[in-house]
């Protein structure tokens, strides 16, 4: 049987109708009717026979969004209605107080909202003919813009006829008018990046930007080798009652054949309203585009209509933002944080700004190389980028405001400054300065030691030979690590048998809720002895708190000055401490605060001078302590006792004389802590 030749005319609508279901069917509903491939093959016989057959191209063809020659500019255009700027609110009191205002000029009418996640990318007006493209306007300032049109008739997910849905017939006809937002999904723009690094060509900044310099550029071609896409967030017709809710026109615009938001919601009242923002702050970096907010909206559109504009913004919506992922703040410091494997991390520390919702204050530079190539200094004004829980990172210096008397930053000469007791070295090829002499191993078994050690966690069996062992074995690489040892682990090791395995093991587990002073004094924090772990407990009472402290918090604690209150927030901005610290968390170590401002010692502070009888001056300390007093190393104004043991110098004596500080001979001592 002989196969009857189709009409070109018809195998062309047909073609069209197969090719614009695939672009509906891929853009709008998410999915796949064919491979991509295959949509390219059924392109490619349209321009064939469209080529052959000229008379049979219209301006909606499939084939029609191959760009053209270059544009000699963009003409100006008047939206024919305003394209208005929304009023930004930042937290459930600014919403709740909007919804208040907008309840009082509708008297007793029932609020129901329609939420949307707010796109970043360059707002841009569709304007359909019949159902047929025939322009594209940008924003510009609201009142007029640019026609774009041949730069964004190569945006694929655009369709160049409305889709012909039997419920939305009358959208067919007449004037539609479509808006929403050009964008670059963030998958495409890191790839985009790549393939330019590769070739050696600088990286674009932004997916946003990247957008808007696209659909402005005066060569179609360029806009058509961009990774464009189009989503909607609103229609305009002339008569307003066709769509009498936003609900209304998200479904109109889907069946016409444009992408909207499937995240799009009816809300009500303002838990719901609240509920959906934070669920989407939590799940909005994994969406394929970014986001900086919702726009939230009266569901009503003759109401939205009736309150009209005030200034710039209607009265009936608003622009919820989350909090920003950047910020400009000054760079007060450089400081130096030695890690367990003695590599010197700089530190920047600056002016508390709150980023991504939480409040940084410092942030790490890495090593000497990226300080150079970002050239950061102190007094700098800087950008701090931070995206979830990504920890904060120096973007970029704002050279414009830096102080005339800068100097770069000198590693070498901070290193020597900041640590003048120790050497450094920097291996050949690694960009980080390391204590000379000191491998991680050896830094770690001190570490390890101190942490387990009396004056700190007090783990029996955690002396410094079986911390050796245990490093040696390859069964500890950090702090943490101990926790997560088994008494199998250990009892294969040379110094552990079945029973003082298990004792280790059982230790260890008993020190999971450690007192938060013993905790801190057991990090190593430089300069942070155990009467300064008690101050801080006592100023700042749980861990979290004290990781958070500002430098201006560290400051105001008594006894802390400028180069301990630096070392702290050194550490805490360290990325290997704060990883070390969440892994703590997730082994189940919480240290614990217990306050010891009702102790009977307490307010009062003590030296103690001779060898004691009855125990060590280590145990003497602890005591104190336990009891809220303040034990000191030396003799000061603020002494209140010098506990005199046996075998004391006559300095120590007279210098208590002259300050006037009470003694005490051992036997008064003990009666006063009752021992």
């Amino acid at each position: 049987m002989k196969l009857n030749k189709e009409n070109p005319a018809e195998r062309v609508a047909k073609l069209r109708q197969l090719i614009n279901d695939y672009r509906y069917h891929y853009h709008v509903l998410d999915e796949s009717i064919m491979s991509e491939a295959a949509a390219d093959s059924l392109k490619h016989e349209l321009a064939q026979l469209e080529s052959e057959h000229p008379e049979l191209v219209t301006a909606d063809s499939p084939t029609q969004r191959v760009a053209g020659t270059p544009l000699p500019g963009f003409t100006q255009i008047r939206h024919q209605t305003r394209m208005i700027s929304l009023n930004d609110v930042f937290n459930k009191e600014e919403v709740a107080a909007w919804i208040k205002r907008t309840q009082k000029l509708v008297g007793e009418a029932e609020l129901e909202f329609f939420a949307d996640l707010k796109m970043d990318g360059l707002a841009c007006a569709l304007v359909y003919q019949d159902g047929v493209f025939v322009q594209a306007v940008t924003r510009g300032d609201g009142q007029v813009g640019e026609d774009v049109t041949a730069n964004v008739r190569t945006i694929e997910s655009i369709p160049m006829q409305l889709r012909a849905d039997k419920a939305h017939a009358a959208f067919l006809k007449g004037r539609t008018e479509i808006r929403g937002e050009i964008i670059i999904h963030k998958d495409d723009f890191e790839k985009l990046n790549r393939q330019r690094e590769q070739d050696g060509l600088p990286v674009y900044a932004n997916p946003r930007n990247l957008a808007a310099g696209s659909i402005r550029q005066l060569d179609p071609k360029l806009a058509a080798a961009r990774p464009l896409r189009f989503r909607s967030w609103e229609i305009l017709r002339e008569d307003a009652s066709e769509l009498p809710t936003n609900r209304d026109a998200y479904d109109t615009i889907r069946a016409l054949g444009v992408p909207v938001n499937p995240q799009a919601r009816t809300l009500q009242g303002i838990d719901h309203i609240m509920e959906f923002a934070a669920e989407w702050d939590e799940k909005r970096h994994d969406l394929p585009f970014n986001t900086d907010g919702l726009v939230i909206k009266l569901n009503d559109r003759a109401l939205f209509e009736r309150l009209g504009i005030v200034g710039k913004a209607p009265r009936a919506a608003v622009a919820y933002k989350y909090p920003a992922e950047e910020a400009t703040t000054m760079v007060k410091d450089i400081v130096l944080s030695i890690g367990r494997t003695g590599a010197a991390t700089p530190v920047a520390v600056f002016d508390p700004v709150v980023v991504a919702g939480t409040t940084v204050q410092h942030a790490s530079l890495h090593n000497a190389d990226e300080i150079a190539r970002k050239d950061v200094r102190v007094g700098d004004t800087v950008v701090i980028f931070k995206a979830g829980d990504i920890i904060p990172q120096v973007l970029k210096v704002l050279t414009e405001l830096r102080p005339k008397d800068s100097k770069p930053f000198n590693m070498e000469a901070e290193l020597k400054r900041q640590y003048p007791e120790l050497d450094f070295v920097r291996p050949e090829g690694e960009a980080v300065y390391r204590v000379k002499g000191a491998t991680g191993k050896v830094l770690l078994k001190q570490a390890l030691a101190h942490f387990a050690s009396k004056g700190a966690l007090d783990i029996d069996g955690m002396g410094e030979k079986n911390v050796a062992a245990l490093v040696d074995a390859k069964l500890v690489h950090d702090l943490a690590d101990m926790y997560s040892l088994t008494k199998e682990q250990v009892v294969t090791l040379e110094r552990f048998a079945d029973i003082s395995a298990g004792k280790l093991v059982d230790a260890i587990a008993a020190a999971r809720r450690p007192q938060l002073p013993r905790f801190v004094y057991g990090l190593g924090i430089r300069h942070v002895g155990s009467q300064t772990a008690i101050d801080l407990s006592e100023q700042f009472k749980s861990l979290d708190a004290l990781q958070k402290a500002s430098l201006e918090d560290l400051l105001g604690v008594e006894g802390i000055g400028e180069v301990v209150a630096e070392s702290i927030a050194a550490w805490f901005a360290d990325p290997d401490n704060t990883a070390l610290l969440g892994k703590f968390k997730k082994l189940g170590v919480e240290p614990e605060y217990h306050s010891h401002a009702s102790g009977p010692l307490h307010g009062k502070a003590f030296v103690v001078t001779g060898t004691l009888e009855a125990m060590s001056r280590d145990e003497a300390a602890e005591k104190i302590r336990e009891l809220g007093g303040v034990f000191q190393s030396s003799l000061g104004k603020d002494t209140n006792y010098l506990v005199v043991g046996k075998n004391v110098g006559a300095s120590k004596l007279t210098k208590a004389e002259k300050l006037g500080t009470t003694q005490l001979s051992e036997t008064e001592f003990l009666k006063m802590i009752k021992a």
